[in-house]
């Protein structure tokens, strides 16, 4: 749909006039509960209930139908069964109504008659340029004490905050607003999404990214309405604010059939290539709806975490050392202090307290060494931002360490957040921090985890900027080579087709030649030199280990005679139709780590680049990683260095390190081959031998499978 803009979903948010259409006074009924929410909201403008069953609806006068209203509604709100939604659609767009929310369900969620159904609902909302959002949904919310609307179902309105909330689950969205009430969340916009059969998450986070009571956008998705979308649209984005997700259904429900290593590892390994995506976005993925919430709060407050490096304050040993650990966990640091300024603390603390990080002042301490201790420690250069753990004691109330905390806090730019214990009821004394600007927690792990967080938008925000290099390319010979292809029909190019074509992007092979009788062979092998490996040439073989199709370091004229006669029987036996056309004889490469580059053309998010430790184990480690190209040179070094096995390339126990710059280097010609190249669905390069640093990285094996040409 043509929907999306600030301008066109302005409606959804800021009208100035509603019609609910399916408004009622029967009890129990969604379109009673909904009108009457709109009322209880104090909503800003006329509200239009619209039914003929009634005359008026909760003590407003009800019109019979849309072309009965006095004026056209700025959104309509819709409340009718299934097979009366596209007349409705009809009705308003010809009154002149610009946005609509269908609540209804027995669309595309109940099967292909409700997809019709829903389709037509599209196109009559297209032909009126409305913004549809729905069907199926629980509806949208807008605080604004301005427009105040509650155009949901949900009886309880959450305070005016700065979190806008997205959701593809109508059925989390009441929970959600009881939660946000009961732990004093405030929301700016709330929308359901449903069906997403006209806006979607991309539409809402271009008009929430504009929105200037918006602070935080959080997001809870199943699915995503086009990867490759949600990439721009989130970087765009995640450079003013912060944008926070949770993605359900972290477990494959199934694999398709995929034939080569990268195509199963993108399909297996689903949640690891949303992980990346959200890493390319800069977007931050909650765990849960906990973690989400609890770090939306820290980002709703505006507080800033200019580095990792926190300082962890509390009266309790315990507690802060499960800070420390879970600030470890989340990529934080917990540096200890310089001397000169534990020689600071140690003159205000007892002399039993630990001066490290955690500082732990000791049950003795009372507020003003709370003070004093934080304010020492939030001045010193070293460290970025605090949290602050409190076990009020007989010397000590909650009310006087919540003070202590908030005079330093008025006198620093760095982060303080606060976890407090007790055995009374602390709640007013949270609140009372809480309204000042400095977040509170039950549990440390629970702070911590926000922080991390924090400082990882900050590191996105401040990242180095790179741009997709461009490569030169021998335009011809990938022509002529992908010609060749389809004039014989195949859709797996054979490796010598395939080690052309990455030839033509600066990959580099080893010296190969092909031989089609074993003297042939010998002859190719004493040119090449010793030792050299010997595979089988064939279109039909996917997996050439897997038939004994492929035998390494062969050292001589004999060796290579009798592991040619060899490979021959296991080929012929395990394959006995596969087209032979001959064998290869390639250069051995000595030295180096195999690692695995690879493509796997994606419905949804278009050309994914896939690296990890390669060889035959790849798809039993899976130690991959995941980005959609174009991937830039900053992307590959991630790539590289998030691996498990990186340690490998750097070298460990006297090993030299390996060429990690021409590994980066080939990962982003691959990216490059993806992006020109539509045709392309599947790619391999495993083993990827990466040598010694300086003597760059030679593909060893080369797989590519076509499929239809887009030009």
């Amino acid at each position: 749909m043509t929907v999306g803009r600030s301008s066109e979903l302005d409606e959804l948010f800021r009208p100035a006039s509603v019609a609910v259409i399916g408004a009622s006074n029967t009890p129990g009924k969604v379109g009673t509960s909904l009108f009457r929410n709109i009322l209880q909201a104090g909503f800003r403008g006329v509200a239009y209930p619209v039914n003929p069953s009634w005359k008026s609806v909760s003590g407003v006068r009800c019109y019979p139908g849309v072309r009965d209203l006095p004026e056209a509604p700025d959104l309509g709100v819709v409340i009718v069964p299934a097979p009366a939604v596209p007349d409705v659609v009809e009705q308003l767009g010809e009154a002149g109504t610009k946005g609509i929310v269908v609540i209804s369900a027995g669309f595309r969620e109940v099967g292909e008659a409700g997809a019709a159904l829903e389709r037509e609902v599209v196109r009559r909302a297209e032909r009126y340029r409305m913004s549809l959002v729905g069907p199926n949904c629980f509806g949208v919310l807008n605080t604004d004490p301005t427009v105040s609307l509650n155009a949901t179902f949900s009886e309880s309105l959450p305070p005016t905050g700065n979190i806008a909330f997205v959701s593809q689950s109508g059925a989390l969205c009441a929970g959600i607003l009881q939660y946000g009430i009961a732990e004093r969340i405030g929301f700016s916009r709330f929308v359901s999404v449903g069906n997403r059969a006209g806006v979607d998450e991309n539409d809402l986070l271009l008009s929430l990214g504009s929105d200037p009571a918006t602070k935080v956008i959080l997001l809870y998705v199943e699915s995503l309405a086009g990867g490759r979308r949600f990439l721009e649209t989130a970087r765009e984005v995640t450079d003013q604010k912060p944008v926070l997700v949770i993605k359900s259904g972290r477990t494959a429900a199934g694999e398709r059939a995929a034939r080569s290593h990268t195509g199963s590892l993108a399909q297996s390994g689903r949640d690891q290539l949303y992980d990346a995506l959200f890493e390319q976005s800069g977007v931050l993925r909650a765990d849960s709806l906990g973690d989400l919430f609890r770090t939306a709060k820290i980002f709703a407050t505006g507080l800033r975490l200019d580095g990792p490096r926190l300082a962890i304050l509390t009266n309790s040993g315990g507690p802060g050392i499960v800070a420390a650990d879970a600030a470890i966990r989340n990529g934080l640091e917990v540096p200890s202090p310089p001397p000169a300024t534990q020689a600071a603390l140690g003159r205000r603390l007892p002399s039993i307290a630990a001066l490290s990080n955690p500082i732990d002042m000791t049950a003795d301490v009372g507020p003003d060494q709370y003070r004093d201790s934080l304010t020492t420690l939030l001045g010193d250069p070293q460290y970025d931002g605090s949290l602050v753990i409190a076990t009020p004691t007989g010397t000590m109330t909650g009310e006087s360490v919540a003070r202590a905390i908030l005079d330093v806090k008025a006198k620093t730019e760095k982060a303080v957040v606060a976890c407090l214990f007790g055995l009374t009821d602390l709640t007013r004394e949270v609140a009372f921090l809480e309204e000042q600007g400095v977040p509170t927690f039950t549990f440390p792990e629970e702070a911590v985890q926000g922080l991390g967080s924090l400082a990882r938008w900050h590191a996105w925000r401040t990242r180095p900027r790179t741009e997709v290099r461009n490569f030169p390319v021998d335009r011809a010979r990938v022509r002529e080579t992908l010609d060749r292809a389809r004039a014989e029909g195949t859709s797996v190019l054979p490796e010598y087709a395939a080690r052309s074509l990455l030839s033509a992007y600066g990959v580099t092979f080893p010296k190969i030649e092909r031989a089609k009788t074993v003297d042939e062979a010998v002859r190719a092998a004493d040119v090449i030199g010793y030792p050299v490996v010997l595979k089988v040439a064939s279109p039909d073989i996917s997996h050439k280990t897997d038939v004994g199709g492929v035998a390494l370091g062969i050292g001589d004229a004999e060796m290579l005679r009798s592991a040619w006669e060899r490979m021959e029987r296991s080929v012929r036996a395990a394959v006995p139709n596969a087209r032979i056309e001959g064998f290869e004889v390639g250069q051995q490469i000595l030295g180096g780590k195999e690692v695995l580059v690879g493509v796997q053309r994606d419905p949804d998010f278009g050309p994914i680049v896939v690296f990890g430790m390669g060889g035959i184990y790849v798809e039993v480690l899976r130690d991959v990683t995941f980005r959609l190209a174009p991937v830039r040179p900053l992307s590959a070094e991630r790539m590289v260095e998030s691996v498990k096995a990186f340690p490998l390339l750097r070298g460990v126990r006297g090993e030299p390190p390996s060429d990690i710059a021409s590994l980066e280097e080939a990962i982003e010609r691959v990216s490059q081959l993806a992006m020109d190249l539509p045709e392309v669905v599947e790619l391999d390069l495993n083993p990827l031998m990466v040598r010694p640093a300086g003597k760059g990285v030679v593909a060893v094996d080369a797989r590519v499978v076509l499929g239809p040409s887009s030009r």
